[in-house]
């Protein structure tokens, strides 16, 4: 044999054991930047969160450049140019990866940072632009060639219908299975929204408002569960809910980004007799704040609300008391929005003290449905 040859078969087992103990995912390159927000920093070494994915650390060498840009700029060349020092745990991070860093740590080539005090500023700014030009409700129908959405919106007295009007200039997108962050929502075609998604949309409405001209849209498709705790694990975050409709367990994993609320038992009957087309009552007090902040506000309970005529039930919604699990205990009624899933699901919205309103079920359904897409406004894009 050729020393050729036994060259050529030595190279073709050493790339054949390669290809053995390196499957896929340990091969796999590993991605050159990523975005997200610190959660720590430790001398020169950052953990990062990243929007995609698990935990990562970073080592930020003395010669890597540190930008800092406004929220929604690209021009790098207008950035300021900051120190480590400067960094701070919420900040918003791109960091990019030195490809030929020594060491288990990755380290920075670059970071680009914005401040999460910025971030808030826009985040609010977009808020009350979704409120103020949004529409937001369960998808009716969807046609497609024409373009036109036609949304359920409201409940009670203040249910009515919207067509939200696509143009090739919207932007569409779908909210990530467990979540209703705008920032983690993925471009998505029309044919991909459904009747029943939850979908909100911002652009010029008409006179009445029964009509959206669409600049953005989001949606997602979520379950709707009503019923009673019968069992609670508070260290594993989880309870288990019988669920009216299917008459079966429910277990319920409640994460950091739930959004749970508790009405207090004189908001929980004036929005079921409302639900039920009933009367309140002259004297009972409606939310009166119409430029109330979403589900991320710190308005709380009754202290907003007065003797006057009318009021929205989703505003109502956005002032109960917020609460945590620890707060929840077994006999509990609750109404939530989750992801989907049959036996186990994570927890989106959630309402307790809901006992009145599960009276009116089908219109509690589309009132805590409207809840958790209106109240809580797509944050804003980082």
């Amino acid at each position: 044999m050729t020393s050729k040859i036994k060259i050529r078969i030595f190279a073709f087992m050493a790339l054949s054991v390669a290809f053995l103990f390196c499957g896929p995912l340990v091969c796999a390159q590993a991605p050159s930047r990523y975005l997200g927000t610190i959660t720590a920093i430790n001398g020169n070494t950052l953990t990062v969160k990243p929007d995609a994915g698990d935990v990562r650390q970073v080592e930020v060498p003395a010669a890597a450049p540190i930008k800092r840009i406004a929220p929604g700029q690209r021009d790098l060349n207008t950035a300021e140019t900051i120190q480590f020092s400067d960094l701070a745990t919420g900040d918003r991070v791109l960091v990019k990866l030195d490809p030929d860093a020594p060491g288990p740590t990755p380290q920075a080539l670059q970071i680009i940072a914005i401040r999460q005090a910025d971030v808030a500023l826009k985040q609010e700014k977009e808020r009350e632009d979704w409120l103020k030009r949004g529409a937001g409700g369960l998808v009716k129908s969807v046609d497609a060639p024409a373009g036109a959405i036609v949304l359920a919106t409201g409940a009670g007295s203040t249910a009515k219908t919207v067509t939200v009007h696509i143009t090739k200039t919207t932007m569409l997108k779908r909210y990530a299975p467990a979540s209703v962050r705008f920032d983690a929502a993925q471009p998505a075609p029309l044919d991909a929204i459904l009747a029943g998604d939850q979908l909100r949309a911002r652009g010029t409405k008409n006179a009445d408002g029964s009509e959206i001209q669409a600049e953005e849209v989001v949606s997602g498709t979520f379950r709707n569960i009503a019923g009673t705790i019968t069992s609670l694990d508070a260290a594993g975050s989880t309870f288990v809910v019988k669920d009216l409709a299917t008459k079966k367990p429910v277990t319920i994993h409640i994460g950091a980004e739930a959004q749970m609320r508790r009405l207090p038992d004189r908001m929980a009957v004036i929005l079921a007799a409302r639900l039920k087309g009933t009367s309140s009552g002259s004297g009972s007090p409606v939310v009166s704040d119409q430029n109330s902040p979403g589900a991320g506000g710190q308005s709380r309970g009754q202290g907003q609300m007065n003797g006057q005529g009318g009021g929205d039930p989703q505003q109502m919604l956005s002032h109960a008391p917020a609460i945590q699990l620890a707060d929840l205990k077994k006999g509990d009624a609750v109404m939530l929005v989750s992801t989907q899933g049959t036996s186990e699901v994570t927890a989106i919205t959630l309402l307790a003290g809901v006992e009145p309103l599960l009276e009116a079920p089908a219109a509690s359904q589309n009132l805590l449905s409207n809840w958790s897409m209106s109240s809580g406004a797509p944050e804003g894009a980082q």
